[in-house]
């Protein structure tokens, strides 16, 4: 019977990975990477840990173990960046963090000896480039996705600097971190080992606050201070390389320096252009065709191909190209903007702001309703339901557009839900507040 259990351990696993709104699509190719990261006793073990973070003594409960032998077996998940231990409201807790953001770039954030690093790299490529089902649903499943793009801050103008929001800057989010973590580029990393990689920096991924904290402790990532960070991303400037990190307002924990031949990102924002696998920044590049000399060098630095040199349609000189903007497939990063050498790009407003969830538990409850998995944040049968927990999800979705309230009832198919729905719209005369709005600049 022991034997039957950890031999299903993996498919527990998977299936506890789906549970999260970032899941990971089952295949062959992703039980041969967790079989990679994980044992099979301990594919079992953490297929039963709680969604939300949790506690040594919950582990211990849960594993039925005494609590010195689950915090070794939890301290040796995190050693290996398959867990993340963070301190919350002064207690120790552990999570589990998805497949992305989270433990598949872990595993190739720093030089191992303890993994075959050039295998699991094939295995990556192949789940996420090859197969596709997996990437496809991480970014372009529900409206609100993982990641968003930060505006290249070197290329705003006085005017464009006015209407950027402190949370739309990457340096302002480096500068404003509690810690600051630095490590290999997954991606290019991964690259690296199928002799596809590019010359961009590879020391240049950056974790923040408690991600940050743990990935160093555990020697995954080095600590850097607020210089060395900002070092770091002038040099990502340099190489024209795009910040995509985190979308939320508060607490940023990752920011990926993004090369369009590497990052998966920026691929994803290619093969998926139309679906808008990627947040854009509130800005696009508009392109004065009278000085554009079609050059071709911002066709050539996008990392999403959104520009394209087209005939000028000039009768004095029927040879001549000028550049041409997809707005539906440009992500506002303005790297374009910083290398055109005439001046030819500038940075209009969007006509419509993006919208930025404001913390990471907002981002999930959203993303979980938009793809029917809101339930089992509510009631994870691996945890006793917590009613804190509870009030803090229905305080999210209280402040959800109507639409999405009825999303998020439905799925839950909770009386209770929709009876404070109704309590919540007639205390604010009939018009819940949309979580989202943005702050005023």
């Amino acid at each position: 019977m022991a034997h039957h259990t950890l031999k299903q351990g993996y498919g527990q696993l998977v299936e506890r990975l789906n549970r999260f709104p970032q899941g990971a699509t089952p295949s062959e190719l992703l039980f041969q990477i967790l079989k990679v990261l994980f044992n099979e006793k301990e594919a079992a073990l953490v297929a039963q840990l709680p969604i939300k973070p949790f506690t040594v003594n919950k582990a211990a409960r849960i594993w039925k173990l005494d609590e010195t032998r689950a915090k070794k077996i939890l301290d040796e998940l995190a050693g290996r960046a398959l867990l993340v231990d963070v301190e919350q409201d002064g207690a120790h807790r552990y999570v589990l963090p998805p497949p992305m953001a989270g433990f598949f770039e872990f595993s190739l954030m720093r030089i191992r000896k303890d993994l075959d690093q050039k295998a699991l790299s094939e295995l990556f490529y192949q789940y996420i480039t090859e197969e596709e089902a997996f990437i496809r649903a991480l970014f372009t499943d529900g409206e609100t996705q993982l990641g968003r793009t930060f505006v290249h801050e070197p290329a705003l103008s006085d005017e464009n600097a006015l209407h950027v929001l402190d949370y739309e800057r990457a340096g302002e989010v480096i500068k404003s971190a509690s810690h600051r973590a630095i490590g290999l580029c997954y991606c290019r990393h991964k690259m690296q080992h199928l002799d596809k990689a590019c010359d961009a920096p590879l020391d240049i991924c950056m974790t923040f606050g408690g991600s940050a904290e743990s990935l160093s402790k555990y020697g995954h990532a080095r600590l850097v201070d607020q210089e060395e960070g900002m070092d770091l991303l002038q040099q990502a400037y340099d190489h024209n390389l795009v910040q995509f990190g985190e979308n939320v307002r508060r607490d940023v924990n990752f920011i990926c320096n993004c090369c369009g031949c590497c990052c998966e990102a920026m691929i994803a924002a290619r093969r998926f252009a139309i679906l808008n696998p990627v947040h854009t920044t509130n800005f696009l590049p508009e392109i004065d065709e009278h000085a554009c000399t079609g050059c071709g060098k911002c066709v050539e630095i996008c990392p999403v191909e959104a520009l394209s040199l087209v005939s000028a349609n000039d009768p004095s000189h029927p040879k001549r190209k000028i550049a041409r903007l997809n707005e539906n497939y440009c992500l506002g990063c303005a790297v374009c903007v910083r290398n055109c050498s005439k001046d030819a790009i500038l940075l209009k407003s969007r006509e419509k702001r993006v919208i930025t969830p404001l913390n990471g538990a907002h981002r999930a409850v959203v993303m979980a309703i938009e793809r029917g998995k809101l339930q089992h944040l509510l009631f994870d049968n691996r945890v006793l339901f917590s009613h804190r927990a509870l009030a803090a999800v229905f305080g999210v979705i209280l402040k959800l557009p109507p639409i999405k309230q009825a999303l998020a009832s439905k799925q839950i198919k909770s009386r209770y839900l929709e009876t404070v729905i109704s309590w919540y719209e007639k205390k604010n005369n009939g018009s819940p507040k949309v979580t989202g709005e943005e702050p005023k600049s």
